[in-house]
């Protein structure tokens, strides 16, 4: 007899902690937009401001870096559902303090509590996601977080082009003419000001979404569990699945096994789960970003033009993580991720060629699409999806604190490395140098990464355990 399940209910839910991930892509890219007009109102032009120019661009960093390392010490004990309802409160608070500040240290802790929030929003969104998914369904549903995610990136995107051409400014402006313009003193405010609003839903949602049925069966919360999983699945399905997830959360009740990270069976997944999360920022898509601004100028493009090509890549990026979503439960975890990798290994080798034998304009600019293109419907979403099934229930939240937590670090390490290898090997050597590191990550994917697909998580414990 087939499965029936409550998908209004499921996709309300999911939906709800997804919303962690739209603003996490939201935060994360506004600052962009708004560089050109925070700096002027702050005084950071300049080589001599070089230095707080890069840190107001990269503090977000350090809270993101601090907000996983958080989730990993607080998901186990509290619950999926409150850590999500922190980030909204944080993120709501970042949004209003970022748009009111008149001094840069404000601003600058205004941006640390946003980035606290992505850290907090990156480890619980999708392993709340994961936790309440049935298994056929589970890849879709995760996948939706890296959805909103790139939601939120392409509303950040339109959000500062609307507000920045409110007041249009010469292509030339100075810092002076920045700074007396209407963007200058108010226009940047309002492209932070406009999150309060996801954010503030967010929080309302927050509230009354359930708490995920695994969390509560490892705090031995026996009958609120099975409330949930029937509102999912009926009754014989909740009773299946709370005798499945206690048998591997046995003896676990009210405890975070900290010491079993070390053990060698979960040491072995934990360190295929950093790899993971390492790859998909070393896989030098960042690399892309960094080129799009003069990659558009090279391609006879000025500024506004420009900023409205930037659109266009986070269409492209929108457009396939649709595919992924379409995919991952019918291809598989494995096959997407492989198909990643040396998709971007092949892509940057004629990136680099283009850039070696001095072309330009729009055949560059396709290429960039098709990494775009690569990238969002493989390693962008399956990341997030692997990272939440491979680790036991036990210790998921602090597993996967950890490895979100090395994917900050790593994006940290990309972004402060990024000038002097472009320097050193110029931009052809650049990307073969990250085609190379994705020829290795394909390898190493290909022969170490098991497929989850159509698994219960219970059942993936129990398989990797083995």
């Amino acid at each position: 007899m087939k499965q029936e399940f409550n998908s209004k209910f499921i996709w309300n839910i999911c939906l709800v902690a997804a919303m962690g991930g739209l603003l996490f892509g939201y935060d994360w890219v506004v600052i962009g937009g708004a560089k050109p007009f925070y700096e002027a109102f702050f005084g950071l032009s300049g080589d001599a401001n070089a230095w707080k120019s890069g840190w107001a661009m990269s503090s977000a960093l350090a809270g993101c870096l601090g907000g996983a390392l958080l989730s990993g010490a607080i998901t186990d004990r509290i619950g999926r559902k409150k850590v999500l309802i922190i980030a909204a409160v944080l993120f709501t608070a970042s949004a209003i303090w970022t748009a009111l500040s008149q001094t840069f240290n404000g601003f600058i802790v205004a941006r640390i509590l946003g980035g606290i929030g992505i850290g907090l929003a990156s480890n619980v969104s999708p392993m709340y996601i994961a936790e309440v998914s049935p298994s056929k369904m589970r890849g879709t549903f995760v996948s939706v977080n890296q959805l909103t995610i790139v939601i939120g990136v392409l509303a950040a995107q339109i959000v500062n082009l609307v507000i920045s051409r409110v007041n249009t400014l010469p292509d030339n402006a100075t810092a002076e003419m920045i700074l007396d313009s209407w963007n200058g003193q108010v226009g940047w405010r309002w492209m932070f000001a406009a999150e309060t609003i996801p954010a503030g839903l967010f929080f309302l949602l927050a509230l009354i979404i359930p708490e995920s049925p695994r969390w509560l069966l490892k705090k031995g919360r026996t009958e609120a569990a099975r409330n949930v999983l029937a509102k999912i699945g009926g009754a014989d399905y909740a009773d299946a699945e709370v005798a499945d997830i206690q048998s591997t959360v046995e003896g676990e009740v009210g405890k975070v096994a900290y010491k079993d990270l070390l053990s060698p069976k979960v040491l072995k997944i934990l360190g295929l789960g950093i790899f993971i999360a390492v790859f998909q920022q070393w896989c030098g898509i960042n690399v892309i970003f960094n080129y799009a601004q003069e990659i558009f100028e090279a391609a006879g493009y000025d500024v506004n033009a420009m900023m409205f090509g930037i659109v266009i890549t986070g269409i492209v990026n929108l457009v396939f993580t649709f595919v992924a979503i379409l995919t991952v439960d019918k291809w598989g975890r494995r096959p997407l991720m492989l198909l990643g990798s040396g998709g971007l290994a092949v892509t940057y080798a004629i990136l680099g060629a283009c850039y070696y034998f001095g072309l330009q304009g729009v055949v560059v600019i396709a290429v960039v699409m098709v990494a775009i293109a690569c990238y969002a419907m493989t390693l962008a979403p399956i990341t997030w999806v692997l990272l939440s099934e491979i680790f036991p229930n036990r210790i998921r939240g602090t597993a996967m604190s950890l490895c979100v937590s090395a994917l900050w670090i790593a994006c940290f390490a990309l972004t402060v490395t990024f000038k002097p290898i472009n320097v050193a090997l110029q931009a052809h050597g650049t990307f073969w140098l990250y085609g190379a590191i994705c020829l290795i990550g394909f390898l190493v994917l290909y022969y170490r990464t098991p497929e989850t697909k159509g698994k219960s998580l219970e059942a993936i414990e129990r398989e990797i355990a083995d």
